[in-house]
């Protein structure tokens, strides 16, 4: 039945998130106080209205994404290819066409399984995804198979170094959506981010500083419905002298940038200030 609904014209697919925007706003209150409250964290000087109205419009959003997903069941190359647009792809070709694989580090603005899709058909080299395995079988396996239509190559985040290691023969662009939290046993860096003390995974930093890894930081901007710009920039050339925790800075530099210039755009549900950080040591 999904599959048959993802066959469906994409304004038709809008129309059923208009109806799960309504359901998830008014009905269900999708995971309404964490947005409320993260809202209230990050924007404490807009009033109360305009914290409502970033949470509406994120909510549109989100209920978009889930019905661009649904249509990368089946949507073609050439019209998902049309529908993301990357204004700079010349700034990874640089590297890889010098026989240097990449690393791109991503986050939940805009539709994220779209950005991933969108690099495999624009790049012209392999892309391995890091990734969470999830619990469920019969979702593993959709997702497997939506994730990878286009080329892209799949890798379990834990085991993404030792599989580079054993491919490193292979000149590629390696990703990872590097803004959610880590877990409590996680390796961690502790940087100022949305205005709060916030925990970010290392494990991007780590790979790209022992492989010597150029890390350029990918963004999607939303153009109009259903058309997405990609732009990709620069945090480290993989050569020059790097202190720990500075790549995940500039990182985490980049990403607020782009969330408070778009703020409806990223991932409000996802309760991102789960951490606190301890009063003494790294945590």
């Amino acid at each position: 039945m999904l599959k048959l609904l993802s066959r469906l014209p994409l304004w038709a697919l809008y129309l059923l998130s208009g109806f799960l925007y309504l359901l998830a706003y008014y009905v269900v209150r999708h995971r309404h106080r964490v947005i409320r409250d993260q809202l209230a964290k990050v924007f404490p000087e807009a009033s109360e209205a305009e914290r409502a109205a970033i949470h509406r419009r994120f909510l549109k959003n989100f209920c978009d994404v889930f019905v661009e997903v649904l249509k990368s069941w089946t949507i073609s190359r050439e019209d998902l290819a049309a529908r993301i647009r990357v204004v700079n792809v010349q700034a990874a070709r640089v590297h890889l066409d010098a026989g240097r694989s990449i690393l791109f580090v991503t986050s939940h603005l805009c539709n994220w399984e779209w950005l991933l899709q969108g690099m495999s058909l624009h790049l012209g080299y392999p892309v391995d995804a890091a990734y969470k395995p999830l619990h469920d079988a019969w979702a593993e396996r959709l997702m497997l198979e939506i994730r990878t239509r286009f080329g892209a190559r799949l890798v379990p985040a834990k085991e993404l170094l030792p599989d580079f290691v054993k491919r490193r023969g292979v000149v590629r662009a390696v990703a990872m959506n590097a803004d959610q939290a880590p877990v409590s046993t996680d390796k961690r860096h502790w940087t100022n981010f949305l205005g709060q003390d916030t925990a970010f995974y290392v494990g991007a930093e780590q790979i790209a500083r022992g492989m010597r890894l150029p890390v350029l930081y990918a963004v999607m901007r939303r153009v109009r419905r259903g058309r997405y710009e990609v732009e990709l920039r620069e945090l480290w050339d993989g050569r020059a002298p790097l202190q720990a925790g500075e790549l995940t800075d500039r990182y985490a530099r980049a990403c607020e940038s782009d969330v408070r210039a778009s703020p409806a755009d990223w991932l409000w549900s996802y309760r991102r200030w789960k951490l606190q950080k301890p009063l003494y040591g790294a945590g």
